[in-house]
């Protein structure tokens, strides 16, 4: 596996694998790798002639009173485990790299990036999520490029801007991996401690209380959500979010007519975490 820093260098690596042939895969994270990460890099390995793993925490998508000087970063550890999963490439920049001086653009998705996590944290994190995502597709040039399920709204932005940008990538959505105890992985479950730890498995286990509900027959949004709420009132947690959207455009709905993502985001001990599940109507 080779690091590199430049996008240059990126540029060239992936123009000799297009000339030998090889389909590009990449997969864009923050680092900080759990088996989240590890099972997106072993679906390009899968699929892919040459995988390329992004390894860059986008200032942009930060606001100011968020964690971005205490995220968590082990370029090494990250790279040993990139490397035993048979990545090719791990690009791992500088932010002068990234956004030299004098950068000026960003890409605003109107409607999907005002709900949610859109919300709650401001125009600005989806913005840098879309700047950063296009600028990682002009540079790597990928085939596919391989997304998580738990961070749901997200895949829908750059599904949006690959859509209205006409860019010739492939997105895929990887399902959510979870601890054993029903956790999503997540770079800021590192933040928790034994108690918040417990405390968060109440996010999946209120889910599964509105999935079971629907899967009962029960369609009605209000019911569906009150079913969640329960969950996370008798584990102390008041979210930030708890709602039930359109699978497709997240449009708020009052039934499950239609497949429907039902979605949180809650502050446990000191980790902001999200989680969600689809819903199917023709359940």
């Amino acid at each position: 596996m080779r690091i590199l820093r430049t996008i240059a260098e990126v540029r060239g690596a992936v123009a000799d694998a297009r000339g030998a042939g090889k389909s590009i895969g990449l997969v864009p994270t923050m680092g900080a790798f759990h088996e989240g990460h590890l099972s997106l890099m072993r679906r390009a390995r899968e699929r892919d002639g040459l995988v390329v793993v992004s390894l860059f925490v986008n200032p942009t998508q930060f606001g100011a009173n968020e964690d971005l000087g205490a995220y968590p970063r082990d370029e090494q550890r990250d790279a040993a485990l990139a490397e035993a999963e048979g990545v090719d490439i791990l690009f791992a920049p500088t932010a002068d790299e990234v956004y030299p001086d004098g950068f000026a653009t960003t890409i605003h998705v109107a409607g999907l990036t005002e709900v949610l996590c859109g919300a709650q944290r401001g125009p600005h994190h989806f913005d840098g999520v879309a700047t950063v995502v296009a600028k990682l597709f002009g540079i790597a040039c990928p085939d596919t490029a391989y997304f998580g399920q738990k961070d749901a709204q997200q895949v829908m932005v750059v599904r949006r801007v690959v859509r209205d940008l006409n860019l010739d990538v492939r997105i895929e959505a990887c399902p959510i991996v979870r601890e054993p105890d029903g956790l999503a992985m997540s770079s800021r479950n590192v933040y928790l401690d034994a108690d918040a730890r417990t405390q968060a498995t109440a996010l999946n286990r209120a889910l599964d209380a509105a999935s079971a509900a629907a899967e009962a027959g029960e369609r009605d949004a209000s019911r569906l959500l009150t079913a969640a709420q329960r969950v996370l009132d008798d584990a102390g947690i008041a979210p930030e979010y708890l709602e039930l959207r359109d699978a497709d455009d997240l449009r708020t709905v009052d039934r499950l007519d239609a497949d429907a993502l039902l979605a949180v985001a809650a502050r446990v001990g000191t980790a902001r975490l999200i989680d969600n599940h689809v819903l199917k109507a023709s359940a």
